[in-house]
């Protein structure tokens, strides 16, 4: 990602930042967890540590040569990032680097007996078990006599504010979801969206997800409903193919929430019995594409995923990551167009975003004035604003 500029690559080597902040405080936040998760043995305990004092004091060191993926990571810029510090090389890529060594740090590539054991399930499974999980899946039997367009747009928003439940934010915003947010959409597309997704629609849908537990349990519930009224007649739901971000949805997460939905009583578990038909018949398909996991923008996908994309009615890309992927993680200014910086983008495209980071776009210029005046530059990232946005 070259500078621009108006819109420099972010980094994480300024003190006192958002990013500094994240790789100084919540990764070694995020390795003791992972340490207290599961008893790991002396070595993976001893690789641990070593993570510890190469994110927080030393520098990038590469895969080792028998990693399965190390030809991946050198395509994806492993060789100019190797050698330098954390803190001054792309945010995105150091972010995404980090948890790709914790894994290997706990073994999870193998071989051994820990190979694809996932060291963020406990937190996961935590939260989708939670009694918040039981009252939100209980407020489903409101909805059911409610006329279409009123469940449709509830279950938007549930989808949409479900990004709270990011278990990575979480450890170093504990409370945010509590306060309120003044104005709470800054940015609001939904109409669009649903132009693009009419009733007796042959559309594919593609969405991009975001977390596992309880973000990803609305994510299905929309998926339902737009397949169950005929808003799509075909959706694709990507994953990550090994967990990252703390909690990011694996195909074991999508498994684990359809399990929770079935299990509910009530409307939840009538929605769980259609996305488990559907999966069955092919309406709904879970894909988990190694570019999933890339420390770079979507403006660099591979040719497979651009055609996937570029085939249907509309892809929708989940949470605060995929929207730092889809227009760059640049410092753009607020007003930047949304549909310029996303205009490689190979078909139409909406993104559900709760603000987590600093990036932001499209947004008008009185509503960047309200938010300045009312938190400072505190609205671009302590998670109490959101954005629906269509291009």
């Amino acid at each position: 990602m070259p500078d621009t500029p108006f819109a420099p690559v972010i980094l994480g080597n300024v003190p006192g930042s958002f990013p500094h902040g994240v790789l100084a405080e919540r990764h070694p936040a995020i390795i003791r967890q992972v340490r207290e998760a599961f008893p790991y043995g002396p070595a993976q305990r001893r690789a641990l540590d070593e993570l510890l004092e190469s994110c927080t004091e030393g520098t990038i060191e590469p895969l080792p040569a028998d990693a399965p993926d190390r030809e991946r990571w050198l395509d994806w810029g492993a060789d100019t990032c190797t050698g330098r510090s954390w803190y001054d090389v792309p945010w995105l890529w150091s972010e995404s680097y980090f948890y790709r060594r914790l894994l290997a740090a706990v073994g999870y590539f193998g071989p051994g007996a820990w190979q694809g054991i996932d060291p963020f399930r406990p937190a996961k499974r935590a939260e989708l078990d939670a009694p918040e999980t039981d009252r939100e899946l209980a407020a489903l039997d409101g909805l059911r006599d409610l006329p279409e367009p009123e469940r449709g747009r509830a279950l938007l928003h549930g989808s949409l504010w479900g990004n709270r439940a990011d278990l990575g934010f979480r450890l170093s915003a504990e409370g945010a979801e509590e306060r309120a947010p003044a104005p709470a959409l800054v940015a609001d597309d939904s109409e669009r969206l649903w132009s693009l997704l009419p009733p007796g629609s042959d559309a594919t849908l593609v969405l991009v997800a975001d977390n596992a537990g309880r973000e990803l349990v609305p994510d299905l519930l929309l998926i339902a409903h737009l397949l169950a009224e005929g808003r799509a007649a075909r959706a694709v739901l990507h994953v990550k193919p090994y967990p990252y971000y703390v909690s990011d949805a694996t195909t074991a997460d999508v498994l684990d929430a359809l399990d929770r939905l079935r299990a509910a009583p009530g409307a939840a578990a009538g929605y769980g019995r259609q996305l488990w038909s559907a999966l069955a018949d092919g309406r709904l398909a879970v894909r988990a594409h190694p570019f999933s996991c890339a420390p770079l923008p979507y403006e660099r996908m591979p040719g497979d995923l651009r055609a996937e994309f570029a085939a249907a009615t509309l892809t929708v890309l989940k949470g605060d990551l995929n929207y730092r992927r889809l227009v760059g993680d640049r410092m753009w200014p607020p007003t930047t167009s949304f549909a310029a910086a996303t205009a490689y983008f190979p078909g139409p495209v909406a993104a559900l975003r709760m603000l987590k980071s600093e990036v932001i776009t499209g947004l008008s210029a009185g509503i960047e004035a309200e938010l300045v005046a009312a938190e400072g530059q505190r609205w671009r990232t302590d998670g109490t604003h959101a954005l629906i946005q269509v291009r």
